[in-house]
């Protein structure tokens, strides 16, 4: 069994991931590190020079084909815009989708395009959330509410639903 975390970026799926990983005794992919492994460019390369919807295509295809087994992967917030990606993180295990308030996402990205977010250019912040938190929650199998917890709190909330079956939290 594997477990896809998805949501915004900063919401944490990187940190929760490699830690969660670590608790379950599960191996660890970030999405966006296989990206650059196979591309050799860094993802804000790889935006400025082929566009949003090449990069959303190449992240598509590239999520596509990882293949692994019990293990925590942590994809980049724009994953989900990817349903061939989708489509197969859900024939390989879990999606667990961590929710954060947009008023913590704010605090947390200050600056879309120093962050990285994929976003068209008239976008603000808030509408990039409202977009994908609709896509985030089509493609979610566990839905996790992180707002007011720490990262420890997170945790222990996602290891329970996962080793209790509680799909919601």
């Amino acid at each position: 069994m594997n477990y896809t975390l998805i949501g915004m970026p900063a919401s944490g799926k990187s940190t929760i991931g490699v830690i969660l990983a670590k608790k379950l005794g599960y191996e660890f992919i970030d999405s966006d590190i296989v990206i650059q492994r196979e591309t050799g460019k860094k993802l804000s390369t790889l935006i400025n020079e082929l566009g949003i919807d090449e990069f959303l295509e190449l992240e598509d295809r590239i999520n596509s084909s990882i293949n692994t087994q019990d293990t925590i992967i942590s994809t980049g917030g724009s994953a989900i815009y990817g349903e061939n990606a989708m489509k197969h993180f859900q024939e390989i295990g879990e999606i667990v989708y961590l929710r954060i308030n947009f008023e913590a996402l704010n605090e947390r990205i200050p600056d879309m395009d120093k962050r990285g977010v994929v976003h068209k250019a008239q976008q603000s912040l808030k509408d990039v959330y409202k977009e994908r938190s609709i896509l985030y929650k089509k493609y979610a199998t566990i839905v996790v509410d992180l707002d007011n917890k720490t990262i420890d709190e997170s945790i222990d909330l996602i290891y329970d639903m996962i080793t209790r079956g509680n799909k919601n939290g």
